[in-house]
């Protein structure tokens, strides 16, 4: 009885896995165009060797300001992989984790038209190794983002959440 019971559930277990989705796949386009800069500008910094896979959300907001623009806020883990800095998207399903390095904590916050990030203001991007975060660092993080200002009389971007992940 016991031995079926395991089987069951080590079954159920194998189903479940299988069918788990990547959590990037799972996030919304205007929040994936956020991760990809952050990504990017990552990437560019000639001391990270690997590549980093989006791992989860803390925090996202958005505000809807009409006419197809939206200013998004973006809290979200990095994770490094044992694949090189420049692996191509189609090969990191096949880049494992690290475990031996700690993950990126990033911050994102922009303005979107027609779901394309617009350069006035100028994107936010802010990444760095989760345990050199630093009080200092988070409310700066969260003082630029309100900084940009958007609508006069519209509310900050930072007081509509929708959520965790």
């Amino acid at each position: 009885m016991a031995a079926g019971l395991l089987l069951l559930v080590c079954a159920g277990a194998v189903l479940f896995s299988a069918g788990a989705q990547d959590p990037y796949d799972e996030l919304a386009d205007n929040y994936k165009i956020g991760v990809d800069l952050a990504l990017e500008q990552l990437n560019s910094h000639t001391g990270v060797h690997h590549h980093f896979h989006f791992l989860r959300s803390l925090e996202k907001s958005d505000i809807e300001s009409g006419f197809g623009v939206k200013y998004l806020y973006h809290h979200f883990y990095l994770k490094p992989t044992t694949c090189p800095k420049g692996t191509t998207e189609s090969n990191t399903q096949r880049c494992p984790f690290r475990n031996d390095r700690p993950l990126m904590d990033c911050v994102v916050c922009y303005k979107t038209a027609d779901d394309r990030i617009e350069s006035s203001p100028k994107p936010y991007v802010h990444c760095i190794q989760k345990p050199r975060l630093t009080k200092e660092m988070t409310t700066t993080r969260m003082e630029h983002c309100k900084k940009m200002s958007y609508n006069s009389g519209a509310p900050t971007l930072l007081a509509v959440s929708t959520g965790k992940n």
